[in-house]
């Protein structure tokens, strides 16, 4: 039974990979500081507290577990705060990456699948985004992933290192069974912040800019299920294991939904109007991101399984109700 470290494994993505890396039979080995992850949330495999600028440490966790390979989800998201103190995400994000990367390859562990994110493409509105569409990042946080990728094709031609990048768009959803969801402090996701909403931890949810180039004038994404996410990993990790080289795969299901069309769904999930105010639009906010690539399908067999928006938001508001971390 091979281990896998899992960087951020005690987060929303992480939690629920490490649960299906061990129905897969493997062993997920959390790496997490706990930042933003809640020790709460490691329940299917060892649990090593560290930071991934301590090399040190790190290279400790590879001497005793000798992973065959690494999952690395352990990063900064905000967008806004990504413009308002950069520095911390290219220090946190970028830096923390290097020093991961430096310790896998001093310790031989040569596969690695990396959480990225199709904000690195920008602000393209219309246009089909695959993997070869030009990548150009507007927040901080975006430049950080988009510099992570870059480091991994040279790590690639100096030490052998193979490589499977996923671009994630909106990750919603949570677990079936309710073991792990999605809980951040503070919480700035739309699902959990309207669900937050309709069952009164928060006053109202605010609609961040309601004068963008769309029909309803809210923001588009295209939404996957994190379970569906977790679910390509493995696959990539298995890309890897059968030596088919380096590959970068696009994670959306091809339909957007607007802020408006997500909180108008939620009616029928939680029979519960949502309450809403309206304020400006945030900076760095894209106005649309759609996935147009079919490449995980036809290369890795992936398929969305759980990704309606019903499902996203049924699954969301069991865990919802169920409870939360850090109590």
């Amino acid at each position: 039974m091979s281990n896998i470290l899992v960087t951020g494994g005690a987060g929303y993505i992480g939690s629920h990979a490490c649960k299906v890396l061990k129905t897969a039979g493997y062993t997920p080995v959390t790496f997490d500081n706990l930042s933003t992850g809640w020790e709460e949330a490691v329940k299917f495999g060892p649990f090593e507290q560290g930071d991934l600028t301590d090399r040190a440490r790190l290279d400790q966790v590879f001497a005793k577990y000798q992973p065959a390979a690494v999952m690395h989800f352990a990063a900064l998201t905000q967008v806004g705060e990504s413009i308002r103190e950069p520095a911390i995400y290219w220090r946190n994000n970028v830096v923390g990456s290097l020093t991961l990367l430096e310790a896998a390859a001093q310790a031989g562990c040569l596969d690695v699948v990396f959480s990225s994110t199709c904000a690195t493409y920008g602000d393209q509105d219309n246009v089909v985004l695959d993997e070869n569409s030009a990548q150009h990042p507007v927040n901080a946080y975006a430049a950080s992933k988009r510099a992570i990728e870059d480091i991994l094709r040279d790590f690639e031609i100096a030490h052998d290192m193979r490589h499977v990048i996923f671009r994630y768009f909106n990750v919603a959803g949570a677990d079936p069974d309710a073991e792990v969801g999605e809980f951040h402090q503070p919480e700035t996701h739309l699902i959990p912040l309207m669900l937050d909403a309709v069952d009164g931890r928060r006053d109202a949810l605010t609609i961040f800019g309601t004068d963008y180039d769309t029909p309803d004038g809210t923001c588009i994404r295209d939404y996957v299920h994190v379970l569906d996410l977790v679910d390509a990993h493995v696959l990539g990790l298995k890309w890897l294991e059968n030596r088919k080289g380096s590959r970068v795969f696009n994670l959306g299901t091809g339909s957007g939904f607007s802020v408006r069309e997500v909180i108008d769904q939620s009616g029928a999930v939680t029979n519960r109007a949502v309450p809403i105010v309206e304020g400006p639009r945030r900076p760095g906010d894209c106005t649309k991101l759609v996935s147009g690539s079919t490449r995980a399908e036809a290369e890795l067999g992936w398929r969305p399984k759980r990704s309606t928006m019903n499902q996203m938001i049924a699954d969301a508001w069991r865990w919802h109700q169920t409870g939360h971390y850090g109590k």
